[in-house]
């Protein structure tokens, strides 16, 4: 797994080919899933966070953040994350009797 913040010696391989992209919107982001590959035929899968936020002189901009997935990684990054989704699922939400899981917020008169 590599991180764009990163920027280094992978700058070749991060520019691979498109082969399938999946947009995920979801409020103020989007996410891309967007599977790549290298001259050798090698796929990776990126994912990039994208939010929108106004710059300094009031222009919209875009605020990019981006993980290199890489095949070899795919079943453990699978794992962690299935299992870190299960945890808070359970755990970490309640149901507020509509289907949807909110966490409990409370909020001091004034």
């Amino acid at each position: 797994m590599y991180s764009e913040d990163y920027d280094g010696a992978n700058a070749q391989e991060r520019s691979g080919e498109d082969i399938y992209s999946k947009p995920v919107r979801a409020g103020k982001r989007t996410y891309f899933f967007d599977v790549k590959a290298t001259k050798g035929h090698d796929y990776y899968l990126t994912i990039t966070e994208s939010k929108r936020k106004m710059d300094n002189n009031g222009h919209f901009a875009y605020d990019k953040h981006k993980i290199f997935l890489y095949k070899e990684d795919f079943e453990k990054f699978t794992e962690g994350l299935e299992e870190v989704i299960r945890y808070i699922k359970s755990n970490c939400l309640k149901d507020n009797g509509s289907g949807e899981q909110f966490t409990d917020v409370e909020f001091e008169e004034l």
